[in-house]
């Protein structure tokens, strides 16, 4: 693990607003140093999630469509579709969230095994609307 020196320090506290007894506890527990040690790798990530099944949409989203995250889930909303349904976006959370751990665990996120997360809905033939699927995976950000 590299040792995060205090500049960086000062920036995580600017950036989340905390204050110094706050910044205390929060460099109190060693996670968050091997977390920050790792940002930097993590910054040069992106997480994409492919929609490899769509019928019934209501928000259009197709087959092929991707939405795309900074390595730490954050939407980069310039690459994804101008419509996103909000069911499908909460559904790549959790995700999102797995991939990260396994990259901070030092293992490859995408030897990840439930790679496909979908929208609630269940489909018409159910009695709904439609159904999206799309699968995630983590990639070297393209410059």
């Amino acid at each position: 693990m590299m040792a995060i020196d205090g500049q960086v320090w000062g920036l995580v506290q600017q950036h989340l607003g905390y204050t110094d007894q706050e910044m205390s506890e929060f460099r109190a527990n060693p996670r968050n140093e091997d977390i920050l040690s790792k940002a930097p790798e993590l910054m040069n990530k992106t997480i994409v999630a492919e929609v490899v099944h769509s019928h019934g949409c209501n928000s259009q989203h197709k087959v092929g469509d991707k939405i795309y995250m900074d390595g730490a889930g954050n939407l980069i909303s310039k690459l994804c579709p101008n419509r996103m349904c909000i069911f499908l976006v909460l559904a790549l959370a959790p995700a999102a969230f797995a991939l990260d751990e396994l990259f901070y665990a030092g293992v490859d996120p995408n030897e990840m095994r439930f790679k496909r997360v979908g929208c609630f809905d269940v489909g018409s033939q159910c009695g709904v609307w439609g159904r999206v699927v799309a699968e995630v995976k983590m990639e070297y950000r393209k410059k």
